[in-house]
C-alpha cells in the first residue's frame, strides 16, 4: 500500500498523495456523509490527516476544511500529525489499572525509548493510552493498530516490541494470545442454541402491525440501559408518514466495563441482523446500519462475512425470504474512538458524517433521525431478543425475569473476581448471586451499569437487577475491600471529562471542578463544607446539562456519598481552620443556573444507548 509521509512535500510526492485522496473519496461517492469513511482511509493510507489533506477532502465532498476539521478534532483515532506505523493504544481503564497495567506501560516505554503521547524518530511506534476498549474481563489489554492484544504483562510486551522490529507479522503474533469470549453462563434465550432465522420466517407470515404488536405484548425493553418500550418506539417510526425509515444498530458500546457487545458479535451476529431485519419489516425500513465501534474493527470481516451469506440466502437484500417488496440491506458504519457516540442521536450524527454531538430533542430519532427520516436506534442486545421474541412468541419470553422486567441480561462481570466473563441471567437476580457465579471475594463495593449508573455497598447486595430496582445496561465491575474507593470515583469523573464533547458548560466545565474536588478530598484538605459543594454542583450539573452524559456523570459522586459515607467522613478534616476554602459555589454555578433557565434541550433517558 502506498503512504504518504507529512513531511514529504516534493511535488511528485504531493501528486501521488492527490491522487490518493481523490481515489479514496470516489470510493465513497465523494458523499460528505461519508466523511467518517473517507477520514478512516485516509488516516489508514497516510498515517494523518494533515491540513492539506482536509483542504483537499473538503473540496472533493462539496464541503469546508472547517468541517473536515471539526471530526479529524473530534474522534480520538484521527490524528493531523503522523503517527506510527503501528500505533499502540494501551486501555487506561479502571479495570486495567487494578491489573497492572502501570507495569505494563513502564515496559511499552522502556522497550520503545519513547513516552505516552510520543512517536518515534523513525516513525515505527506511537505510543497513547485510550479508554475502555471492551477487554476488562482480559486486562490489561491494548490496541496495536486494528488487533486487539489481551492479557499483557512486561514479558508480553518485551517479546512483542522484539517481534515486530524484527519484522514479523502483527496479526500473527496475536494469534499466540487471542481474545477469549469468557461465557460463563449461557442463559435460556440469547447463548443457548439457537437455530438459524427460525423469528424471521415467523415475520415473512405477519403483517407489519402484528410485529410490533407480539414485540409489545413480549414486553421488551430497549437493552443499553435506559430501558424504553421497543415495540412503542417502532410504533412511532412505523406511524411516520416519511416514506424513506432506517433500521441502525447500535454496536458502539463504550462504558468502561462493558463487553457483551463484543461476545455476541462473535457469537451471535446473524441473531442481531435477523432482528435488524424484523425490525426492517416491522417499520417499512430499506436501508439499515450498524455502527462498529472503531475499538471494534477485528469485528468487521467477521460482520461483513455474516451479511454476505444472509445475502447469498435470500435472506438479506432484494424479497427477503421470496416474499416481493421485503427489501432490506444493511451497511456497517466504524466509528473512530467516542464515548458519546454511545448516545443514538450522536450516533446519527456521526453516520452522517458530522462530530458526534447529540442531537436536540424532540424530534427523536424514531420521528426524524438519520438524514431527518424516522429511524429506530436499538443495540445488538435488544436486536437478539428480537429475533427471539418472535421465534417463541411473547408468553414465552415474559416467563423469564420479573413482574415488571422480562427475559434475560448478559452481565459483563469484571474486576475482583475469579472468573470474570459473560453471565446470562434473568432479570432479577441479587447482585449476591453475581458474586458468587464470579468469584468474588471480599467484595466491598460494585458499580453497577458502569461509571454513569450506581456504586452500590455491601448493604445493597441483596438489591436486584431488573428495571424496579437496579436498571443496568449490562456492566458489573467488582471492587474489594483494598481498593480506594476513591481513586475509583476519580477516575470515572476524569473518563467523562475526556470524554464529554465539550458543547455545553455544565458537563465540560463541572465535571472538571468535581473532580478538583474529589483530589481535595484524597489528599485530606478537606472541610464539611467540601461536601455539601458536591451534592449541590453534581444536581446542577444533572439539572443543567444538553444531554446524557452530563446528566449521568455526577453519578460516581452522588452514589459513593450516598453509599460510602464513611469514605468522606475518614478524610474530611473537621478543624477547618487550616482548611477554609473561599471559592464562591454560588458564583461558580451562575452560568448553569442562566443554562438551566434558557435551555431548549429536552432530554428523554428513555432514548438512551437503546
Amino acid at each position: 500500500m502506498t503512504t504518504y509521509e507529512a513531511s514529504d512535500t516534493k511535488p511528485h510526492k504531493l501528486k501521488v498523495r492527490a491522487q490518493l485522496i481523490e481515489e479514496i473519496c470516489t470510493s465513497f461517492g465523494n458523499d460528505k456523509h461519508r466523511l467518517m469513511d473517507i477520514l478512516i482511509e485516509t488516516q489508514r493510507r497516510f498515517r494523518c490527516i494533515d491540513v492539506p489533506a482536509m483542504e483537499h477532502i473538503a473540496e472533493l465532498i462539496g464541503s469546508s476544511r472547517v468541517e473536515v476539521e471539526g471530526l479529524v478534532s473530534f474522534y480520538a483515532f484521527f490524528s493531523d500529525t503522523p503517527k506510527g506505523a503501528y500505533t499502540i493504544r494501551l486501555c487506561d481503564d479502571i479495570i486495567d489499572r487494578h491489573k497492572g497495567m502501570k507495569k505494563v506501560a513502564r515496559s511499552f516505554e522502556k522497550e520503545l525509548g519513547i513516552a505516552f503521547g510520543q512517536t518515534s524518530k523513525d516513525g515505527a511506534f506511537s505510543l497513547d493510552y485510550t479508554p475502555c476498549i471492551g477487554m476488562s474481563d482480559q486486562a490489561p489489554a491494548a490496541m496495536v493498530n486494528d488487533v486487539i492484544l489481551p492479557n499483557l504483562t512486561p514479558e508480553t510486551v518485551k517479546e512483542l516490541i522484539h517481534s515486530l522490529k524484527n519484522g514479523e507479522d502483527l496479526h500473527q503474533l496475536a494469534q499466540k494470545n487471542p481474545v477469549q469470549n469468557n461465557i460463563r453462563l449461557r442463559g435460556d434465550i440469547l447463548l443457548c442454541e439457537v437455530e438459524d432465522n427460525k423469528g424471521l420466517q415467523s415475520t415473512l407470515e405477519k403483517s407489519p402491525e402484528e410485529i410490533i404488536k407480539i414485540v409489545s405484548e413480549g414486553g421488551l425493553r430497549g437493552c443499553g440501559g435506559a430501558g424504553f418500550s421497543t415495540g412503542q418506539k417502532w410504533a412511532i417510526a412505523a406511524k411516520s408518514d416519511d416514506p424513506q425509515r432506517f433500521v441502525f444498530c447500535n454496536a458502539d458500546e463504550g462504558e468502561p466495563g462493558t463487553f457483551k457487545d463484543r461476545v455476541l458479535l462473535t457469537e451471535r451476529a446473524d441473531l442481531m441482523v435477523e432482528g435488524m431485519t424484523i425490525a426492517a419489516k416491522a417499520v417499512s425500513a430499506q436501508q439499515g446500519m450498524i455502527y462498529l465501534r472503531g475499538e471494534y474493527e477485528y469485528l468487521l470481516p467477521t460482520l461483513e462475512a455474516v451479511l454476505e451469506k444472509r445475502r447469498a440466502q435470500g435472506f438479506l437484500g432484494q424479497n427477503i425470504g421470496s416474499q416481493k417488496g421485503f427489501d432490506f440491506d444493511i451497511r456497517v458504519q466504524l466509528g473512530a474512538g467516542s464515548y458519546i457516540c454511545g448516545e443514538e442521536s450522536a450516533l446519527i450524527s456521526s453516520c452522517e458524517g458530522l462530530p458526534g454531538e447529540p442531537k436536540t430533542r424532540p424530534p427523536f430519532p424514531a420521528q426524524q433521525g438519520y438524514l431527518g427520516h424516522p429511524t429506530i436506534v436499538n443495540n445488538i442486545e435488544t436486536f437478539c431478543h428480537v429475533a427471539r421474541i418472535l421465534d417463541k412468541g411473547a408468553d414465552w419470553f415474559k416467563s423469564f425475569g420479573t413482574a415488571k422486567s422480562f427475559g434475560t441480561k448478559l452481565m459483563s462481570i469484571c474486576g475482583d473476581c475469579a472468573s470474570p466473563g459473560i453471565y446470562e441471567v434473568p432479570y432479577g437476580t441479587k447482585l449476591t448471586e453475581l458474586i458468587e457465579m464470579a468469584g468474588g471475594k471480599e467484595i466491598a463495593a460494585i458499580q453497577v451499569g458502569g461509571p454513569s449508573s450506581e456504586l452500590v455497598g455491601r448493604n445493597g447486595f441483596e438489591r436486584t437487577l431488573c428495571f424496579e430496582d437496579l436498571p443496568t445496561g449490562g456492566s458489573i465491575m467488582m471492587f474489594s475491600a483494598h481498593r480506594n474507593l476513591l481513586e475509583v470515583v476519580d477516575y470515572f469523573l476524569d473518563f467523562f471529562i475526556e470524554e464529554s464533547c465539550g458543547f455545553c458548560t455544565p458537563c465540560r466545565v463541572g465535571n472538571v471542578f468535581l473532580k478538583e474536588r474529589i483530589e481535595k478530598i484524597r489528599a485530606g484538605k478537606a472541610v464539611p463544607e467540601d461536601i455539601d459543594y458536591l451534592r449541590e454542583l453534581s444536581n446542577t450539573i444533572i439539572k443543567t446539562s444538553r444531554c446524557g452524559l452530563g446528566q449521568t456523570s455526577p453519578n460516581p459522586v452522588l452514589s459513593s456519598l450516598k453509599n460510602f459515607p464513611l469514605v468522606y467522613a475518614a478524610l474530611v478534616n473537621e478543624n477547618e481552620d487550616g482548611f477554609k476554602t473561599n471559592f464562591d459555589i454560588q458564583g461558580a454555578l451562575e452560568e448553569s443556573r442562566r443554562l438551566a433557565k434558557h435551555r431548549s434541550y429536552i432530554y428523554d433517558p428513555d432514548f438512551e444507548q437503546e
